[in-house]
């Protein structure tokens, strides 16, 4: 059983990593690990397997994989045709189809590689394909661990419910994107008053960008009056630019009303895990809870936050790519 004692002693640190804080990318890279390390000592243990369960390792293992791959990219590039098509060509709306075109090209330089017959081209090849499975695997990790955090649930009572502002539609109105995170911010005010706690505050939060008429906050505040939510319990937070601000100035306002409070956040779920990850480093007391989001919206948005968080991280990120094209540079020069 000795194959599986790094999987064993990686979920073991996983488990307090995760006790200590839940909000840790170090907690995705870790489950991540765990699973490679458990394929990889199953693979090591394929001999002693029955015929039956070997097969189906190794059809999970390298062909499930492969073939999701292709799949993968088809699904990116439809889904880029889709945002475009319903949200318009900005970059942020275009990172699924980029994605989706990226692995096709990787892809494609794989198969010209293995015609070619070229070993100098086989070794950039190689460096290629080295990154790109790095920056697959962290996006695996990420991807994995933030649907873990997503069913994360509200325990006990809380004081203030923070709900992260977004644009306004027309200067004043809230869209369907803030309304979904008005209404999860709702649902868990209701929810505790049902079962007989103290009302929470509700914080909504968000400043007057420059196309606005009237701040996030005051605007997300109306809605939630409209939707029969007590004016007497809702506070604003009326001055941030940025979701980092957001945090950093509601965590002011909910330490100035009460110093030991318990608080949840809410925002979309694709932003949940990069949004608790600011909000441990602003100091936040609570959770990030995430809200639906429409379905063709959802692969550009997580690509979006991925990026972010991948470059939150980029100087191990950046050292690591950097080491890997150095050393296909250096082959390649060997060979040549």
């Amino acid at each position: 059983m000795i194959a599986f004692a790094p999987a064993a002693a990686l979920f073991v640190f996983f488990c307090l990593s995760v006790r200590e804080d839940r909000r840790r990318f170090r907690n995705a890279v870790l489950l991540g690990l765990t699973f490679v390390s458990l394929a990889l000592g199953l693979l090591a243990r394929i001999a002693h397997l029955p015929s039956t369960l070997a097969l189906f390792l190794v059809v999970a293992v390298f062909l499930v994989p492969a073939l999701g791959v292709v799949a993968l990219a088809c699904f990116l590039v439809a889904n880029g045709v889709t945002m475009v098509r319903k949200e318009g060509g900005g970059l942020g709306n275009l990172l699924s189809l980029l994605a989706g075109l990226a692995i096709f090209g990787v892809l494609g330089l794989a198969l010209v590689t293995a015609l070619s017959g070229s070993v100098k081209l086989a070794w950039m090849t190689a460096m290629v394909v080295l990154i790109a499975a790095y920056v697959a695997f962290l996006f695996l990790c990420f991807l994995a661990y933030a649907y873990l955090y997503g069913r994360i649930k509200v325990r006990g009572d809380v004081d203030y419910v923070v709900m992260l502002g977004s644009g306004l539609v027309g200067g004043d109105r809230v869209p369907p994107l803030l309304a979904s995170r008005l209404r999860k911010g709702k649902q868990i005010y209701e929810a505790q008053r049902a079962r007989g706690g103290a009302a929470p505050v509700l914080l909504p939060s968000g400043g007057k960008g420059s196309d606005e008429k009237v701040p996030e906050a005051r605007a997300m505040a109306d809605w939630l009056i409209a939707e029969g939510v007590p004016a007497e319990h809702i506070r604003l937070e009326d001055r941030s630019r940025t979701t980092e601000e957001n945090l950093s100035l509601s965590a002011a306002i909910m330490t100035e009303g009460k110093p030991g409070y318990r608080c949840v956040v809410v925002t979309n779920n694709f932003h949940a895990f990069r949004a608790a990850m600011m909000a441990r480093k602003a100091g936040v007391n609570g959770q990030v809870l995430g809200s639906p989001t429409a379905a063709y919206f959802w692969p550009s948005a997580t690509i979006r936050e991925f990026a972010a968080v991948f470059m939150e991280h980029r100087g191990v990120n950046l050292a690591v790519c950097g080491s890997l094209l150095a050393l296909g540079l250096v082959l390649t020069l060997v060979v040549h």
